[in-house]
C-alpha cells in the first residue's frame, strides 16, 4: 500500500482508464468474456496495471470457462494479499496486489490443476509483458 501513499489518487486516476480505476480501487469487475487477456496465449508475465508488480506467469494460466483470465498460482510468493470478501451476499476470497493494494479479482478452490486454485483476475487490472 506504500505505492498508493507515494502517488496520490489524482495521479492514479490520470494514469488509469476510468474502468481500470473502478476495478482496482472501487472493487468493480469487468464483464465476463470481455477482457483482452482472456484468450491471450503469448508467453510472458502479467503485471499489476497500477504499480507494475510481477503477479502471474503465462505458464500458470488456464482456460476456466468463467470469462476471466485464470491462473493456478502467483508468480512469486507474497506478491498478492488475500482477504475475505463478503460482498454481494457471497463469501469469496479477494485477491489484491500486495505492493499497491489494487483489487485484482478473486481466488477459488476449484481449479483443475494440482494446486486446486483458480485466481480469477480482471484483465483491466493487468498489463502483459511478452517474454
Amino acid at each position: 500500500m506504500d505505492y498508493v501513499k507515494r502517488k496520490n489518487l489524482k495521479e492514479l486516476k490520470k494514469a488509469l482508464t476510468q474502468k481500470q480505476y473502478e476495478i482496482c480501487f472501487l472493487k468493480s469487475t469487468e464483464a465476463p468474456f470481455s477482457g483482452k487477456y482472456l484468450h491471450n496465449k503469448a508467453r510472458g508475465i502479467y503485471q499489476c496495471v497500477v504499480c507494475g508488480e510481477k503477479l502471474f506467469l503465462s505458464d500458470d494460466k488456464f482456460e476456466s470457462g468463467t470469462g476471466w483470465p485464470s491462473f493456478d498460482k502467483v508468480a512469486e510468493n507474497e506478491k498478492v494479499k488475500l482477504k475475505v470478501d463478503l460482498s454481494h451476499g457471497m463469501k469469496r476470497i479477494e485477491v489484491l496486489c500486495k505492493n499497491c493494494g489494487a483489487h485484482l479479482g478473486h481466488l477459488f478452490d476449484d481449479g483443475p490443476t494440482a494446486t486446486r486454485k483458480r485466481y480469477c483476475i480482471n484483465s483491466l487490472a493487468l498489463n502483459f509483458k511478452s517474454s
